[in-house]
This record gives structure tokens, sequence and C-alpha cells, in this order.
């Protein structure tokens, strides 16, 4: 009896250090509380990732545990897995410790049944230089589609400069007749008021106006003003785009407009589309605003419409036709939904499921990284949200962008506002 206690006890002990070998293994941290929320297992890695021993940890409440992370969350979340008995996951919890820059770790609660109650396992990670080499990715992407845009948008300011250049000399040129009309003008009235014959001042004024052809100038002088004025505002509107596409924030999440952030992408990317295809939009002027981070929102936009833009440009190069790309919003329970269509040639269903895929391109070498579409996925995922693509060979492309309005860790409107 005694040696079967013995060979018991020999087994479980064995079954525990292996347990603590293979958790030692991983990379994740490994939190194990009892029903009571008193801490009963804690890792190598959760005593580096919190500065806390085992020691100090075991058999301590676990709300008691000096943390400095954003215990509102994590206790909801623990409230959530007791109550649904499913697992809860946050994907950015900042922890602090002092003398030492702020870190970030994603954690998974999950429920643990046990005999005696409900107990709660605690897995995370510290993902903080994970995010700080996405946050350089995403700035290198970002940096690069600026780079493609400036050539274009450089064009695009060029045009309307260089016609409000000429119309500039001509107006110059415009005044200096005007005045050589007015002048004659001058010599009759003054010889009108002394009584002097005008008979000559007439005629020298009446040349004056046939040699300038003041009837030319007259109708043509308001339409090189209204082209200037409409030229400048052009070059106004495409620096106002620009700047709000480069700078539109800060990294804080804030309710944002997404339908005027939309119309600031399609005007930074006209040097993109404008060849091979027209955009119309159809945006729902009740959409709601959505909590998110304007700057990489808009990269995801620019980087599906550059995205159309090629694949209508490879279906209609050599010839006269353009393409269509069509964008709508429209407001969905809890969220909404942005929708980005293309006349192009579709997408192969053989790499439709790598499209997303970090580094995947059809393009030829130098020609794309791989990483637009990517990165989209990777920013709506952090928002909460999904993005989708329907395609036809033949007929087109469509990307689907669902966004809540409020993720679960964002501020109620009124007090964003």
């Amino acid at each position: 009896m005694q040696q079967n206690l013995r060979a018991s006890k020999h087994r479980a002990e064995e079954l525990v250090n292996q347990k603590r070998t293979l958790l030692a293994t991983v990379e994740a941290f490994f939190i194990q509380l009892t029903d009571g929320a008193v801490v009963a297992e804690w890792t190598k890695q959760a005593e580096r990732a919190f500065g806390v021993t085992a020691e100090e940890a075991i058999g301590q409440p676990f709300r008691d545990m000096a943390i400095a992370w954003t215990w509102t969350a994590v206790q909801e979340a623990m409230a959530q897995v007791t109550q649904r008995r499913a697992a809860v996951h946050l994907n950015k919890v900042e922890v602090a410790r002092p003398g030492e820059r702020t870190r970030f770790l994603k954690l998974a609660l999950s429920p643990l049944p046990k005999d005696d109650g409900l107990g709660l396992v605690l897995m995370g990670e510290d993902i903080t230089e994970y995010l700080a080499l996405e946050h350089d990715l995403s700035q290198a992407q970002k940096l690069e589609s600026l780079g493609q845009l400036a050539a274009g948008v450089a064009y695009e300011i060029n045009t309307p400069a260089q016609f409000v250049n000429d119309n500039m000399r001509f107006l110059s040129d415009a005044c200096v007749d005007l005045y050589a009309v007015l002048n004659r003008h001058a010599a009759v009235l003054a010889a009108a008021k002394v009584g002097q014959p005008m008979t000559e001042a007439i005629t020298q004024c009446e040349a004056e106006a046939q040699r300038v052809d003041l009837e030319y100038l007259v109708d043509e002088v308001p339409k090189a003003i209204a082209q200037s004025l409409d030229g400048v505002e052009r070059v106004a509107k495409i620096v106002r785009a620009m700047k709000e596409f480069a700078h539109p924030g800060g990294e804080e999440s804030a309710y944002e407009d997404l339908n005027k952030a939309i119309e600031t992408t399609v005007e930074v990317s006209r040097h993109e589309w404008k060849y091979v295809a027209d955009v119309t939009t159809a945006l729902a002027p009740d959409l709601p605003y959505v909590c998110c981070q304007l700057g990489p929102i808009n990269q995801v936009v620019l980087n599906i419409i550059v995205t159309a833009a090629h694949a209508i440009g490879d279906l209609v190069k050599g010839t006269n036709r353009k393409g269509q790309i069509t964008i709508t919003t429209r407001p969905m329970e809890g969220g909404v939904e942005i929708q980005i269509t293309d006349t192009g040639g579709g997408i192969p269903d053989a790499i439709r499921e790598k499209l997303f895929d970090s580094f995947f391109t059809t393009k030829p070498v130098g020609k794309g990284t791989g990483q637009g579409l990517a990165i989209a996925r990777s920013v709506v995922d952090k928002h909460g949200g999904t993005i989708v693509v329907d395609s036809q060979m033949g007929q087109g492309t469509t990307f689907r962008i669902r966004l809540p309005v409020k993720p679960p860790e964002a501020p109620p409107l009124e007090k964003a506002a």
C-alpha cells in the first residue's frame, strides 16, 4: 500500500516537473488562479514580465498584486471569462515598471474548471518589440507610398501652377494695353473739360482700342482671373489633402470622419488612377464617426485604391479605354462598411488566399514589396474589424472593410467630444 502511494506521489511529482519544464520552454508567461482569484502558478516568464518572483506571488490574491497595468481592463476580462466560461483576449495591455520604458502585453484569459470551482488561466507574451517592428514596417510602407505619390502630386500641382503662370503673364500684358487705352480716354476727357476739339483725341482713342483689341481683353481678362483663382484653389486643395494624409494626427485613437478621410485619399492618389480609371464615390451622409487611428486607415484605403488602379491599368494597357473604381460607405449595426470596387481583370483563385500574406506580390521584382495588403489587414484587425475580398475573373474585384464604431477599449463618443 505504501509502495503504491509512493509510486503515485512520484508520478505526480514527475507530472508537475514536466509541466514546469514545458512552461519554462515557451516564451509566453503563464499564471494560474484559483476559484478565489488567488495565484496558484507563476512562471519564470511572469517573473520577468512583472518583476515579481514566484515566492512573492503564489498564494497572494491576484487583485492585490503590485502590477502597474490597466487593472480595469484585466478585471473586466476576468469577469467576462467567469460569466461566459469562454476565453477573452486583450491585444495590447500596457505595463509600466519603475525606471523602464512602457511595455505591451498580449493577454489571453481562459476558464479552468476544477472540482472546487472555476479557476482562471492567464497566458501572455511581451509584444513590445513586435509592435515597434510593425510600426517601423508600417512607417516604411507609408513612406514608400508617399514617395510613389510624390511625383504624381508634383505633376498634379505643376499643371494648375503652369496655367496660373501663363494667365499671370497674359494679365500683365493686358494691363499694359488697358492702361494705354485708359490714357487715351483720359486725353479725350481732358479735351472735353476745357472745350478743345476732341476729334483727333477720339480718333486716337479708337485706334488704341483697336490696336489692343479691347473687346477681346474685356472678354478674356475675367476668364483668366477665374481660371487663375481656380488653379490656386486646386493647388491649395492638393496641398491640404497631402498634409491631412501625411499628418492625420497622433497615435491615439479618436472619433474620425471616414468620409472626409476617403475624399482626402482619393485626392492624393489621383495620379495613380486618373489615366486608367474614373473614380466615383457614394459616401453615406449619415455615416457615424469611427474611433480609429486615422493615419493607418488612410493607408488602408490608399493601398486598396492603388491596387485597384494597377489591376485596371494591366487590363486597359495599350487601349484608349478606362476602367471604373467605385467607393461607397454605409452604416451598419455597430459599425461602418467601406466598399471599394474595381473593373480590373479579377484575382485568380490560386492566389486569392495569399493576397494578404506578407511579401506576397504578383508584380515584377522592384515593382512592389507585397506589404500593402498585408498591412491593410493588420490595421483592420487591430481596429477590431474585418477585410474581405470578392473577385471574379474578367469582371473585377471588391474589397469590403468593416469597422466597429467603438472598439472594446474605445472611450464613448460623448467623452471623446
